[in-house]
């Protein structure tokens, strides 16, 4: 994700969340986070999806992930779901975490899918209705049974037919999402109904982050 992309990540974002981060909320994780990664997707030239993890210490935390509306059901959300894993492997990251709504069962098969694994709640954790959030967890990503899981499912995406870049006329449910730490100034955490953003900050994301 670059600066030019904020526009569309915008747009995404207003799409998807309940509670979106303010426009300058991701100005300000890519110009003054050191440990914040994002990344976008992109079709014919269009951003159709993003995510982001902030690294701290060995771990990665999944801050945000959505992608458009008019793009789900595709295996978009699940190929920039493996990128975010790869970005906290490169970066020598022991594990990855996010939270997600107790109440989004798509968001959190597919997270199941990739090796993350229920281990807490926190309670009241999305400032928009109150509801929970169910804290899941890698596996250590650097084990021989995670790494021949992502190996498999990379395969898998591999093989698959490309995602159309032809949007649908109807919106979809479908992946996005998030629940745990945010950017200073942004919106307390709330999840696109499917999944993590950064914690601290309205009771999700570490120090420095707002919601």
């Amino acid at each position: 994700m670059t600066a030019a992309d904020l526009q569309s990540v915008q747009l995404i974002e207003r799409a998807s969340f309940a509670t979106p981060w303010p426009p300058h909320a991701y100005r300000q994780e890519l110009e003054a986070n050191r440990l914040a990664h994002y990344l976008v997707a992109t079709m014919a030239g269009d951003v159709v999806a993003y995510g982001g993890i902030w690294l701290m210490v060995d771990e990665a935390h999944v801050t945000t992930f959505a992608v458009h509306p008019r793009y789900r059901r595709r295996r978009i959300g699940e190929r920039l779901l493996l990128s975010l894993l790869d970005v906290a492997a490169d970066r020598h990251a022991r594990e990855a975490t996010l939270e997600v709504r107790l109440s989004n069962l798509g968001a959190r098969r597919l997270y199941e899918k990739y090796g993350f694994r229920p281990v807490g709640i926190r309670p009241r954790y999305y400032s928009d209705n109150q509801e929970d959030a169910l804290i899941m967890t890698t596996e250590p990503l650097a084990e021989p049974g995670m790494r021949a899981r992502i190996a498999r499912l990379r395969e898998e995406l591999d093989t698959a037919p490309a995602p159309s870049a032809q949007p649908d006329d109807e919106d979809a449910p479908g992946d996005a999402g998030a629940g745990g730490p945010r950017p200073p100034g942004a919106a307390a955490p709330h999840a696109a109904e499917a999944g993590p953003r950064p914690p601290h900050a309205a009771g999700s994301r570490p120090p420095g982050a707002a919601t």
